[in-house]
């Protein structure tokens, strides 16, 4: 069980970090909220992939990862544009 949720919270960081990366401009994110960003991609790809019948929720599967991305790449623009508003001009 404690190696499952560990296996999670990677594959979330991993997720996040791909989003990152295919997320152009410069992200004001810190490790934390990639990986929380990323888990959550993780959930909705896993559950997405379990609702179109590919595999189980915590199944590693080559759909729940790209919707695991799209999702954080999706989730990133969110957190971005939220933050967005908070900023300082100089």
């Amino acid at each position: 069980m404690i190696t499952g949720i560990i296996g999670f919270l990677v594959f979330g960081l991993i997720v996040g970090a791909l989003a990152r990366l295919i997320k152009p401009g410069k992200q004001n994110l810190s490790i934390l909220a990639t990986l929380a960003l990323g888990v959550v991609g993780a959930l909705i790809g896993g559950l997405v992939a379990s609702a179109l019948g590919t595999g189980d929720f915590g199944e590693l599967n080559i759909i729940g990862g790209i919707v695991a991305v799209v999702a954080a790449v999706l989730l990133i623009g969110v957190a971005e544009g939220m933050s967005g508003g908070r900023r300082k001009v100089h």
